[in-house]
């Protein structure tokens, strides 16, 4: 049997992207940071997202049944820092500009990219639920000078990697 904290601290040696996930609808505007997201399938565009049932906007994403996947640059260490903080709803989109999309869930102007997505399934597993994601729209970001690397998170740390080049 393998521990739960066994499993969580071999986890932290998995380098994933750092993204802001956020909904607005019926339930109102709500965000999270997750690591938990990866690509399923291009046909149809397809990304799979998980997040904590426990969360407090968890219900808030299942009422809105829509996301958009706000792939986060260096630069965004702090508003990671606020998505995953106890501050309101309210208080984290003070942070950053915001737009949308097709779905209206908000979109960070200056991510890397942006997936906006409707909710198309989800599965209850253990403690999280998976979300199921057909991407309806993608947005680039508006990437400003010296904004060319993503933030990433190995180790329990922040790191940033790559240099994109900006079109």
């Amino acid at each position: 049997m393998i521990e739960a904290t066994d499993f969580r601290n071999a986890m932290s040696l998995l380098t994933t992207a750092v993204n802001v996930v956020t909904t607005k609808g019926v339930s109102g505007a709500h965000g999270f940071t997750a690591s938990a997201v990866c690509s399923v399938t291009d046909t149809p565009p397809t990304l799979l997202v998980c997040m904590n049932q426990t969360s407090r906007s968890h219900a808030h994403f299942i009422d809105n049944k829509t996301l958009c996947v706000n792939v986060l640059g260096a630069q965004h260490e702090n508003t990671s820092n606020i998505f995953s903080s106890r501050l309101s709803s309210e208080e984290r989109f003070e942070q950053g500009s915001w737009s949308e999309l097709a779905t209206g869930a908000p979109v960070l102007e200056d991510a890397l990219i942006s997936f906006d997505c409707e909710i198309e399934h989800v599965q209850e597993v253990g403690t999280h639920s998976v979300f199921i994601c057909r991407v309806v729209a993608i947005k680039k970001g508006e990437q400003q000078s010296g904004a060319d690397e993503s933030l990433v998170y190995f180790n329990r740390a922040y790191h940033q990697v790559g240099q994109i080049e900006i079109a």
